[in-house]
């Protein structure tokens, strides 16, 4: 089960799509114990063959720190991704998104650790457009799909919704 709501948007949002995805995946196993890192989310699309690392964060850190701990997560991801869905040539390439809660600067910040950022408003906005075609009487999201289900509701209920607030 995924520790954070980003953690959990992102995997939903990603299979829902019909990736195969893998959440708080360990990877590099060391000698003495323990492991390299914990990759939040990777998925696959087969048809695709598109690989995507996602990382998320819920923290208020510096960008300088950020930068240190996504490069780290980044790294080990491209180190161990590709093993954890065989027959992937090692040339495959990993889009790297980190998805962020915080809502920083768009022109200081496009970029951390390698891998694309993509602030919560923006990855809710993305998600709302790309359930357009899914009408919430028609094409309802699947109940698995939770988080994914409620932005459904509410975007197909907007104006009545905010009316009474």
């Amino acid at each position: 089960m995924p520790s954070n709501y980003l953690e959990q948007l992102a995997a939903e949002w990603y299979e829902y799509q019909d990736y195969f995805v893998r959440r708080n995946v360990r990877v590099g196993l060391r000698k003495q114990g323990g492991y390299e890192g914990e990759l939040d989310v990777v998925a696959f699309h087969p048809k695709r063959i598109a690989l995507v690392h996602i990382e998320t964060s819920t923290d208020a850190s510096s960008w300088a720190e950020r930068e240190r701990r996504f490069a780290r997560k980044f790294r080990s991801g491209e180190k161990h991704i590709r093993t954890l869905f065989h027959g992937l040539s090692p040339s495959t390439p990993i889009a790297k998104i980190a998805v962020f809660a915080v809502v920083g600067s768009r022109k200081k910040h496009q970029t951390v650790g390698g891998g694309a950022i993509i602030f919560i408003d923006e990855f809710i906005a993305e998600i709302i457009a790309g359930l357009k075609n899914a009408s919430w009487f028609t094409r309802a999201v699947p109940e698995q799909y939770s988080l994914i289900r409620t932005l459904q509701i509410v975007s197909a209920f907007r104006e009545s919704v905010f009316e009474k607030t």
